[in-house]
C-alpha cells in the first residue's frame, strides 16, 4: 500500500508542478506526456463553473465528474472534499454554501495544497481551509461536516473500507456523501486490475457497482444510490489503455462499456454514531 500511496502522491505532485510552471496537467487522473488526451477528465465543468474559478484550478482538475453540480449544497453547510487537488471543487463548494458555510479540502500532496491555496487567493474566497492528510485518516473530529464530496479519488485508495468508515465518522447525523468516482460494470481483465499505472490513473482501483453499495452499507450508510454519468466506449478505452503500456488493441474490446463515471450518494442516519449502531 505504501508503494501505491507514493506513486499516487508523485503523479499528482507532478501535475501540480506542471500547472504551476504554466503547462496544463493532462486531462486525466494520471499525468502522462500528452496533454488533454484522457477521456476520463474531459469536459467536466460547464462555462459558469469554469468562469467561477482561476484558470490554474481548472487546469489542475484531474477528476471524473463534477460533484458540486450534482450535490445539493445549502447555505451555511460545512463541506469536506476528499482529495481536493488544485482546489476547484472546494472553491465551487465554498461559493455554494456562502459566507456562513465552510469548505474543507483534504490532500496529501504538498504541491497540490500549495496550488490550491494560491487558487483560493486568486478566487477571493475566505470560507475555505485546506488540510494535509490522507483520506484514510481524516484530520477532523467526529460529526463535524454536513456533506462529503470527492472527485475520482476514493478509487485510488487501497483501503476503501477505511476511507468510507472515516467519511461516516466525520459526517454529522443526517450528513450526506456525494462523490464522483469511476465504477466498473462487470468483469474487468486481471491485467487491467493489476496495473499500478492504471490504478494511479483512476481506473484499475475502481469498485464494481455492487462492491460500492456493499462497502457503503458496511460503513453504516443508508439511502445508497449510484447514478451513471458516463459510459466509456472502445475508443475511450484505447486512449486510457495506451497510457498503461498494455496492449490496447487486445484489451479495449474487453473493457469498453465496463468503465463508467458515476455519482455516488449515501446518507448517515439521524442519531447514528457508528457503523453498527443502526443495524
Amino acid at each position: 500500500m505504501n508503494d501505491l500511496t507514493n506513486a499516487v502522491r508523485e503523479r499528482y505532485a507532478e501535475a501540480a508542478r506542471r500547472v504551476t510552471q504554466g503547462a496544463a496537467a493532462t486531462c486525466g487522473c494520471g499525468t502522462g506526456e500528452n496533454v488533454c488526451c484522457d477521456p476520463i477528465s474531459s469536459d467536466l465543468y460547464g462555462d459558469a463553473d469554469a468562469a467561477a474559478v482561476p484558470d490554474t484550478a481548472l487546469q489542475a482538475s484531474l477528476g471524473c465528474g463534477n460533484p458540486t453540480a450534482l450535490a445539493q449544497l445549502n447555505p451555511g453547510e460545512t463541506v469536506l472534499d476528499l482529495g481536493s487537488g488544485g482546489g476547484i471543487d472546494v472553491i465551487l463548494s465554498a461559493r455554494r454554501v456562502g459566507p456562513t458555510g465552510k469548505a474543507y479540502g483534504l490532500d496529501m500532496t504538498d504541491e497540490m495544497l500549495a496550488l490550491a491555496e494560491d487558487n483560493t487567493r486568486k478566487a477571493g474566497i475566505a470560507n475555505v481551509e485546506f488540510l494535509k492528510g490522507e483520506i484514510e485518516r481524516v484530520p477532523l473530529p467526529d460529526n463535524s461536516v454536513d456533506v462529503i464530496i470527492s472527485n475520482c479519488v476514493i478509487n485510488l485508495s487501497a483501503d476503501k473500507d477505511r476511507v468510507l468508515a472515516e467519511a461516516f465518522r466525520v459526517l454529522k447525523p443526517n450528513g450526506r456523501l456525494a462523490v464522483s468516482d469511476v465504477v466498473f460494470r462487470g468483469h474487468i481483465p486481471p491485467d487491467v486490475q493489476r496495473s499500478l499505472e492504471l490504478w494511479v490513473g483512476c481506473i484499475a482501483g475502481a469498485l464494481t457497482e455492487d462492491e460500492y453499495r456493499d462497502k457503503l452499507a458496511a460503513a453504516g450508510f443508508t439511502d445508497v444510490d449510484l447514478e451513471t454519468t458516463r459510459v466509456y466506449d472502445v475508443e475511450d478505452a484505447r486512449e486510457f489503455l495506451a497510457q498503461s503500456g498494455l496492449d490496447a488493441d487486445v484489451l479495449a474490446p474487453l473493457v469498453t462499456g465496463k468503465v463508467t463515471s458515476a455519482f455516488v450518494r449515501a446518507q448517515k442516519p439521524a442519531g447514528c454514531c457508528g457503523p453498527t449502531c443502526c443495524a
